[in-house]
């Protein structure tokens, strides 16, 4: 219950004369229970909508009655997990949102756990911080990662792309996965070498959990994928394919900073290990609605490492995972 008030109250700032269409699935009703608990102590009428009540699931396409009720609610909460080839259902849920320009948080893959942990993290201060970096990058020519694990790449910018801050306070012109804390853009290219050690998202995460034990070595050159190594040869192919779905399923579609300072481990559960300290990419799709990035993709997959250290040019702002504050001027 504290992660739903800090949800409903601060992040999404839900008034009492504000309607809100909450959508769940059967594997998130937990959550959506104490969502729409914290929805009644405010006094804001919601509509409830179950997923699995329009038709099966992988869903092809989004429920009607879904998109429906968001085109008359004032705010929309989303809470599911993801299945395999539901990327397009939830990317027509977000086009209704974005043209409407309504308060939305998106919570895929969302659990009990989360609630407990990410969501129930300071966002004054993850705005606070997200901020600064968002003003540091604007400027910045060059971002440098490396991990023990093998991670090394570098990262340049595109000055007429923008930085998008996601830090939990969702305002009508962002919305907002949940829990929150990104900053990110797409990047102009990447070259280099990038260890996903830890989780790769849509369905992936679902499916092949945490890779700390089994990761995937992806070579970049270009701002595309050239290789896929690993050690679970299921894997290598099948991320392989997602990432040649179409022309663009292989380019990196972003480079975002997780900015959560209320989280101290991963999880193994995307949705709040990418909002971790450090820095993570993802093919695909670029969120061209909010970066101004001129192409698309079907595809969007994400991919994290762990323990990252980060220079924005030469300064050096995160080391192994943990934000050197003070070079942000956050001490």
């Amino acid at each position: 219950m504290p992660g739903a008030k800090n949800a409903v109250e601060t992040c999404l700032a839900v008034r009492p004369d504000e309607h809100v269409a909450l959508v769940a699935d059967q594997a998130s009703s937990a959550v959506a229970a104490s969502i729409a608990a914290a929805l009644n102590e405010r006094k804001a009428a919601f509509a409830g909508l179950l997923l699995e009540d329009f038709g099966p699931r992988p869903m092809n396409e989004a429920p009607k009655p879904v998109l429906e009720a968001l085109e008359t609610a004032d705010v929309g909460i989303l809470c599911m997990n993801p299945q395999p080839g539901e990327l397009g259902a939830r990317m027509a849920i977000v086009q209704v949102v974005e043209r409407r320009r309504i308060r939305y948080a998106h919570m895929v893959g969302v659990t009990p756990q989360i609630m407990q942990q990410g969501m129930r993290a300071d966002y004054k201060k993850v705005d606070q911080l997200s901020d600064r970096l968002r003003e540091r990058m604007l400027r910045a020519e060059t971002l440098t990662v490396r991990t023990e694990a093998g991670t090394s790449f570098a990262a340049h910018f595109d000055q007429e792309l923008d930085w998008v801050k996601t830090s939990g306070l969702i305002s009508p012109r962002y919305w907002s996965n949940l829990p929150a804390g990104e900053v990110f853009t797409t990047p102009a290219t990447v070259d280099g070498i990038f260890v996903c050690d830890a989780t790769a998202g849509d369905h992936f995460n679902g499916k092949y959990g945490d890779l700390q034990t089994t990761p995937m070595t992806l070579t970049i050159e270009g701002g595309r994928l050239k290789k896929v190594e690993c050690e679970r040869e299921d894997l290598e192919k099948e991320f392989w394919d997602y990432c040649h779905t179409d022309e663009n399923s292989d380019r990196v579609g972003e480079l975002a900073f997780g900015t959560n300072l209320g989280l101290s481990e991963m999880i193994g559960i995307l949705l709040q290990d990418e909002k971790f300290p450090g820095v993570h990419i993802a093919f695909g799709d670029p969120y061209g609605s909010q970066t101004h990035a001129d192409w698309k993709s079907k595809t969007h997959v994400d991919v994290l490492t762990r323990k990252c250290d980060v220079w924005i040019d030469q300064d050096k702002i995160i080391e192994k995972g943990r934000y050197q504050l003070d070079h942000l001027g956050l001490a």
